[in-house]
C-alpha cells in the first residue's frame, strides 16, 4: 500500500538521531522569567499585573481583549520585579513581565474535571481559551478560534499532525512516544468540541515506535469507538504543513488563498493536543512547552520540557554548552526557523527548538548569483508555484508583479532556496515582497 503523500517536496538529511533518543527533562527552574504579553497571532494581552506584585504559577499577568487572542500566565511563583519592553526572539521590543522565582513553585487555585468528556463543546472551548493555548507548532495560532469556524464551512475532520518532518526536531516525536494516551485524549476533545466523528493522526513513516505507540494508545477498549485512524505518511519536506497532510491524509486540496476549514479539516499539532487535554482534564494553563535543544554545535542534545520566559542561554547551559566555534543558533528548525541575534531571549510558546550549528557546518553565501532558469524550485514547489519568478521580480522591486504569481500562496517551508543551485535567498525576497505589498 502507497504511503500517503503529496506532490513536489524534498529530502533533506533529518538528523533527528541527535536527539530522538533522549527522553525528555525538566529544566532547572529559571532564577528569573521574562514573559512577553505577545506571543501568539492576533491581539496583544492587557497587562494584569504590577510590578511588586506576588504570583503564583497559573495567575494571569495577561488578559486577552480580542477574540482573535490568548492569556499569558505566570510560568513561576514569586515577584514581578519589571515590566517593560524587552527584545523577543525576532529582535522585536514586546511589553514583557519579569517574575523573580521564588523557588516555591507554587499553583495558582487549579479546577479539576475527571469527567471531562461530559461537558459541553461551549464548555471545553472556554477551558481551552482561558488556558492560553496556541499552536506549538510554530505558528501559534489561538487554538480556540481554529475550534470555532463558522457555521457556514462545517468541519468534519480533526487531523493532527505527527509528522514533524523539520530536519533536527523531535519533541512531538518524544511526545508521541512517552505520552501517547495524553495525545489520544487531546484529540478527542478537539473532536468533541467540533462536533466530529473522523480523527486522523499523520506520521512519517521514519518514526515506526511513534506510529506503533499511537496505534497501540487508539486501541485501547475505551477509544475504539472514537474512530481515530493513523495515517503513515511519506518522508518527505514539508509533509508536516498544512495543506500537505490535508492533501496526504484526507484526500482532500485546500484552495488557493484558501484556510484547511474550506475543506472542512481542521489541524492541531501533537503538542496543543497535549496542552488541550492537560487544560481540560487539569485546568492548566501553557506555561510550559517541550524545546528540542540539538545540532552538531551542542555538546549534549536533548528534549527538555521548559518554563516559558526562560532565556536560551540556560537552556544552552542545560545542554553542557557549545561543542566549538558557533556560526549559527536558530529558533526553530534549519528549513524554517530563524537565526536568534542573541541567547538572552526567552522561550514563548512557538518555540518548537533551538538548533546550534557550527562554524564548519554553515555555508556563507554573501554572494548569490542569478536564477538560472533550471526549474527545480518549480518542480519541487509543493504550492505549485514559481519561486524563481518571485524571487526575480522581488530582487528588481517588481513587488506587486509578484502577486500575479500567487505570492501568498508561499508558506515560506524553504524548499526553493534548499535545491536552488545558484544559493539564492528566494524566501527572504519573498519575505521582502510581502512586506511591501498587500495582500
Amino acid at each position: 500500500m502507497a504511503l500517503a503523500t503529496f506532490k513536489g517536496g524534498i529530502h533533506p538529511p533529518d538528523k533527528k538521531e541527535l536527539s530522538k533518543d533522549k527522553p525528555i527533562s525538566i529544566v532547572r527552574p529559571p532564577k528569573k522569567v521574562v514573559i512577553p504579553l505577545v506571543q501568539h497571532i492576533g491581539a496583544p494581552c492587557k497587562l494584569s499585573v504590577s510590578i511588586g506584585q506576588e504570583v503564583k504559577k497559573g495567575d494571569v499577568i495577561g488578559a486577552s481583549e480580542g477574540f482573535v487572542s490568548a492569556p499569558v500566565h505566570a510560568s513561576v511563583s514569586g515577584k514581578v520585579v519589571a515590566i517593560g519592553e524587552f527584545p523577543n526572539a525576532m529582535g522585536r521590543m514586546v511589553i514583557s513581565v519579569v517574575i523573580e522565582n521564588d523557588g516555591k513553585e507554587e499553583w495558582t487555585t487549579l479546577k479539576d474535571n475527571p469527567d471531562y468528556m461530559n461537558l459541553s463543546p461551549e464548555n471545553l472551548k472556554e477551558k481551552i481559551r482561558d488556558a492560553g493555548i496556541v499552536g506549538m507548532g510554530g505558528a501559534a495560532f489561538p487554538t480556540h478560534v481554529k475550534l470555532s469556524p463558522p457555521k457556514e464551512k462545517p468541519v468534519d475532520i480533526v487531523i493532527l499532525n505527527g509528522a514533524e518532518c523539520e530536519p533536527y526536531l523531535t519533541a512531538d516525536y518524544r511526545l508521541m512516544i512517552e505520552r501517547p494516551e495524553e495525545v489520544v485524549e487531546g484529540l478527542k476533545i478537539l473532536m468533541k468540541v467540533l462536533g466530529v466523528s473522523k480523527g486522523f493522526i499523520g506520521i512519517e513513516n521514519n518514526k515506526p515506535d511513534a506510529i506503533e505507540a499511537m496505534k497501540k494508545a487508539v486501541s485501547k477498549e475505551s477509544n475504539i469507538q472514537a474512530n481515530i485512524q493513523i495515517y503513515p505518511l511519506e518522508v518527505k519536506y514539508p509533509q508536516g504543513a498544512e495543506k500537505m497532510l490535508i492533501k496526504a491524509a484526507a484526500g482532500r486540496e485546500v484552495p488557493p488563498r484558501g484556510l484547511p476549514m474550506d475543506v472542512g479539516v481542521v489541524v492541531q499539532n501533537i503538542g496543543t493536543a497535549i496542552a488541550v487535554y492537560e487544560a481540560v482534564r487539569y485546568g492548566k494553563p501553557l506555561i510550559e512547552r517541550i524545546v528540542t535543544v540539538t545540532g552538531e554545535g551542542i555538546k549534549n542534545p536533548k528534549n527538555l520540557l521548559v518554563k516559558i520566559g526562560t532565556f536560551v542561554t540556560d537552556l544552552i547551559e542545560e545542554c553542557g554548552g557549545f561543542t566549538s566555534e558557533i556560526a549559527k543558533v536558530i529558533s526553530g528548525g534549519p528549513m524554517m526557523g530563524f537565526s536568534l541575534y542573541s541567547l538572552d531571549v526567552p522561550v514563548t510558546k512557538g518555540t518548537s527548538g533551538i538548533l546550534v550549528l557550527p562554524e564548519e557546518g554553515v555555508v556563507h553565501a554573501e554572494d548569490f548569483g542569478p536564477c538560472i532558469r533550471c526549474g527545480r524550485c518549480i518542480d519541487i514547489c509543493p504550492m505549485g508555484l514559481m519561486p524563481s519568478m518571485l524571487s526575480v521580480l522581488s530582487e528588481k522591486g517588481f513587488y506587486e508583479e509578484t502577486k500575479d504569481y500567487n505570492l501568498f500562496d508561499c508558506f515560506e517551508c524553504g524548499s526553493c532556496t534548499y535545491i536552488c543551485p545558484s544559493r539564492r535567498p528566494i524566501v527572504q525576497l519573498i519575505r521582502l515582497a510581502k512586506s511591501l505589498v498587500k495582500p
